[in-house]
């Protein structure tokens, strides 16, 4: 097993814990969004990743809940857009298909590991998705076997819309750049993908226990933006999930206190305060 597939293996249990959070969003009174399976995929591992993680991240999930609105919004709007079919790499437990207002004939393809798509299969079953939906078994960690999955899931589109959500942060700058090499194409019209600053790696690095000593995050570009920008991509959204959230109302009151402070340069996030973002690129 190669190394990045081992990433991508250990990456697979943080499927779960963004469930849990999917799921106690969903029961807020004034819910985002309303994942009604979240709970039954999040199973029994989802909350006890949830309850590791609290000691670092605090009890609470705002930056996933935050993150889930932000691409849910994009995906609405490329819909509106023109957008013929959605690609969604290292697709975890998500569930958009599901629950997202879609066309019945848009064409929706998930790729993941195939342990983790068997189970997503057995679980959603006797459930319904919204659109016609695809799900590939593919080793993203080969670039014969990624190449050969676009070449076969872009077939007839001409409007694709990609989401890498929660993943390139796990994986080191050299893959990220061959992402955006394979995803320069003409059919690609969007791409959603979110990235860290070096600030909440070190931070979880030093927290040493856990998922988040088995899973670090390794993609965290000094440049921020500009590495997708450098490598012929361009942004169309800069969405920073401390902000977003801070719309959301769903910061706790140290966060709004932050959330208010000047932020850093998405260019050039720095090494002292945390930042995050979701962006939706184009080429």
């Amino acid at each position: 097993m190669t190394e990045m597939q081992q990433i991508l293996s250990s990456v697979s249990d943080t499927a779960r814990w963004v469930a849990v959070y999917r799921a106690i969003e969903s029961a807020r009174p004034d819910a985002l969004f309303h994942d009604p399976l979240a709970g039954m995929l999040a199973g029994e591992v989802g909350p006890a990743i949830a309850a590791d993680t609290a000691r670092v991240m605090g009890d609470h999930g705002w930056p996933i809940v935050a993150r889930t609105k932000l691409i849910d919004d994009m995906i609405g709007a490329a819909l509106a857009d023109g957008c013929d079919r959605v690609i969604n790499l290292a697709a975890g437990l998500d569930t958009r298909p599901y629950r997202l207002d879609l066309p019945p004939h848009l064409t929706w393809i998930e790729a993941d590991l195939p342990a983790l798509l068997d189970e997503k299969k057995r679980l959603l079953d006797p459930y319904t998705p919204r659109c016609r939906l695809i799900r590939r078994a593919v080793d993203l960690a080969d670039p014969v076997a990624r190449r050969a999955f676009l070449n076969n899931a872009l077939a007839g589109s001409s409007r694709a819309f990609v989401i890498t959500e929660g993943l390139v942060m796990y994986l080191q700058p050299d893959e990220v750049r061959q992402l955006t090499i394979d995803f320069r194409r003409e059919e690609i019209a969007w791409w959603a993908v979110d990235i860290v600053s070096i600030v909440i790696a070190e931070r979880l690095e030093r927290s040493g226990e856990g998922l988040m000593k088995n899973t670090p995050f390794t993609f965290t570009p000094p440049n921020g933006v500009a590495f997708f920008e450098d490598e012929g991509w361009q942004p169309l959204e800069i969405e920073p999930i401390l902000q977003a959230a801070g719309r959301f109302r769903r910061l706790t009151p140290m966060y709004r206190f932050f959330s208010r402070l000047p932020q850093p340069n998405p260019r050039k996030p720095g090494t002292v305060i945390p930042w995050s973002a979701v962006l939706l690129l184009t080429h």
